[in-house]
């Protein structure tokens, strides 16, 4: 990275409040331990276990992590700089031992033997799993994180009120405390949403960044992709460094480029504040413009413009593999109706009506928007849009649907995309823009994050009593129809 990174000093809050990199530090200093960091955000977990952060929790393993940790520092012989960092995972990815439901009864008695590559790189630079995220069903949710298997998760900042889907345990757990850091997967926008809606940063990485293998079977073709999110920039580059990297059993991770940050010199930013015919709320456009103002001020060159690609053919492909992946799940599956979710059968039954000819055609799509976005940043660096078109609505509620539209282009095309703490609402709800770069700039994307974030910081806002929910425009809207996480 070449932009200047923030110093890892010392706060004053409660332990719980500390970042990845402040804990880190206080480790090398043996100013406070692993253990010590533990007993705070299980301490932190137990007083909002209302929130419904977790799938399982594994307080028990993670003391045992721990101690050995706090013994590792202390005969100076860490596995990693963030050896003793206590994280959530996300009930999609496989940790040896645990159970990986992954939201749905249909998996409730599935206890994993080994761990996702993923996890394997966490456990050998020694970072502490608090357990699993509660996630929504088959990562496919509507808005929501709420399982007939384990309820419904509700954002810190107001309980009445969603995190999105569907990292939004992992997300709600980042912005109570529980843990600094987590890590989810990204197939539509599903660490973004969440991300805008806590008050965090949630970068989706340029596909195959993070190598997969040893994970649940693929619904989402390759448009799923591993995902860290954080209350800090700097936080979440430690968490996507401890993951990265190419594995020889992924061929979609081989080649992947690591293009150089962008130096600090001026960019320039296409300002696009809506998708086709799909509404905005208000608070969500008001949040958009500051964004575009600071990120003006800070000497960058922002300008509006149109979606940069052909939104109506996305749009008219972007269900099909996820439909499609569901049935495929399904298929010979008997019983499994009265196990899962109210939309989930209506999603099967649109995904059995497709075939090969369909899901073909909804690959060659994505082929060409991914040639139209890399044409378009030839003379652009990058795409700033809202990360959601709706601010959040009641916890165990489906989301409108044009609240979802402007994340999944990154994931058809493979490109990188970060979700960033804009201004928040003005009853103090978080508010959260999406930045898209180039395919492989994820470094440019988080140095613009640091520059951004030390012009203007927010790791110090915490959620505090209840705050009001904000009224929502009135309907009704167009294009009435379903999407995915």
């Amino acid at each position: 990275m070449t932009a200047a990174r923030p110093a890892d000093a010392a706060p004053s809050r409660p332990l719980w409040q500390w970042s990845a990199r402040q804990l880190a530090a206080g480790y090398a200093d043996g100013s406070v331990s692993p253990l010590d960091a533990l007993d705070a955000v299980t301490g932190q977990a137990d007083r909002t276990a209302r929130l419904g952060l977790f799938a399982h929790r594994a307080f028990a393993a993670a003391r045992r992590d721990a101690a050995a940790s706090t013994e590792r520092w202390l005969r100076g012989v860490p596995l990693g700089p963030f050896d003793g960092v206590p994280l959530t995972v996300k009930d999609n990815i496989p940790v040896a031992g645990m159970p990986c439901a992954w939201g749905s009864r249909l998996y409730a008695d599935h206890v994993p033997e080994r761990d996702e590559l993923c996890v394997a790189r966490l456990r050998a630079g020694g970072w502490v799993i608090l357990g699993k995220s509660n996630v929504s069903e088959f990562t496919l949710g509507l808005g929501n994180v709420s399982t007939l298997l384990h309820g419904t998760t509700r954002n810190p900042w107001d309980p009445r009120l969603t995190t999105g889907a569907s990292t939004g345990g992992g997300a709600a757990a980042v912005a109570a405390g529980v843990g600094p850091v987590t890590l989810g997967t990204d197939g539509g926008g599903s660490i973004r949403w969440p991300a805008a809606y806590c008050g965090l940063v949630g970068l989706k990485p340029t596909a195959g960044r993070i190598a997969r293998y040893d994970g649940l079977p693929v619904v989402l073709h390759d448009l799923e992709v591993v995902a860290p999110a954080a209350r800090t920039v700097a936080d979440t580059e430690a968490l996507l460094e401890a993951v990265a990297g190419p594995d020889p059993r992924d061929r979609r991770s081989l080649g992947v480029p690591d293009e150089p940050g962008y130096g600090g010199g001026p960019l320039r930013i296409r300002l696009v504040e809506r998708f086709g015919d799909y509404p905005v709320e208000p608070g969500i456009t008001a949040s958009l413009a500051g964004a575009a103002d600071r990120l003006t001020a800070m000497g960058h060159h922002v300008e509006r413009g149109p979606a940069p690609f052909d939104f109506a053919a996305f749009d008219a492909h972007w269900r099909t593999i996820g439909t499609t992946g569901l049935a495929w799940l399904m298929r010979g599956r008997d019983g499994w109706r009265g196990q899962v979710g109210d939309i989930y059968p209506p999603m099967v039954e649109h995904g059995r009506t497709l075939g090969a000819v369909d899901y073909l055609a909804a690959l060659d799509t994505f082929r060409t928007l991914f040639a139209q976005l890399a044409d378009f940043f030839t003379g652009t660096d990058l795409l700033l849009t809202p990360a959601a078109g709706a601010m959040p609505w009641p916890a165990a509620e489906l989301a409108p649907p044009y609240q979802r539209v402007f994340t999944g282009i990154a994931n058809a095309t493979g490109v990188p995309a970060i979700t960033l703490p804009g201004p928040p609402s003005p009853a103090g709800l978080p508010v959260g823009f999406q930045l898209v770069g180039r395919f492989g700039t994820d470094r440019a994307l988080l140095d613009l994050g640091y520059a951004y974030e030390a012009a203007h910081p927010w790791a110090d806002r915490w959620p505090g009593p209840t705050v009001p929910r904000e009224p929502a425009p009135a309907g009704p809207f167009p294009h009435e129809r379903g999407g995915r996480a």
